[in-house]
């Protein structure tokens, strides 16, 4: 694993920086393999993939934070998993086993745990879990094969000046619509 980076941690856009390790599972025949970290960023895709043409994708993000004490922690990762399998079964995709995604994302961590930020300085590691249908599929129907993967970026706070809030009202009203 790598180790020299430079980084200036106060100043991190979100933007995508590659880091070291990347997992990727494949779905194929009803089920999982046994996924893999990679250093590879890229993925072979068929160009009849229903991703590309239909749109049969989804997406989480999280992030894993270095706490004062130097540990890392990720915040509630488990349901970060169920809402992905949220969105796969509306988009007629295979259930990640929610236990595939915590180790997944788990062993990006830990294979790119010098990309997590020092404590204090506002920056994280950011992960995002994908799912992509793939594979030769030129109807609209769901894809035969699906790739799962996870990478990992650091990144600064998305509003670096941070939030300012503003109020909102919420009413039931609509002027529009026929009562």
């Amino acid at each position: 694993m790598k180790k020299n980076i430079n980084i200036d941690w106060n100043n991190l856009g979100f933007n995508y920086i590659k880091t070291d390790y990347r997992y990727v599972s494949v779905w194929k025949d009803g089920q999982w393999d046994d996924g893999k970290l990679t250093e590879d960023n890229m993925l072979k895709i068929s160009e009849a993939s229903t991703a590309l043409h239909y749109g049969q994708q989804c997406f989480e993000g999280l992030k894993a934070y270095r706490r004062k004490d130097g540990k890392i922690q990720l915040f509630r990762i488990d349901r970060n998993a169920h809402r992905m399998n949220e969105s796969n079964a509306k988009l007629l995709m295979p259930e990640i086993p929610v236990e595939k995604f915590i180790d997944a994302c788990m062993q990006v961590v830990k294979a790119n745990e010098h990309y997590v930020p020092p404590y204090g300085t506002g920056a994280t590691l950011y992960l995002r879990p994908f799912m992509i249908g793939v594979g030769d599929n030129i109807g609209v129907k769901p894809a035969p094969e699906y790739i799962f993967s996870v990478f990992a970026v650091p990144v600064g706070p998305y509003f670096k000046e941070g939030l300012t809030p503003c109020n909102f009202m919420i009413a039931d009203y609509d002027r529009a619509a026929p009562y």
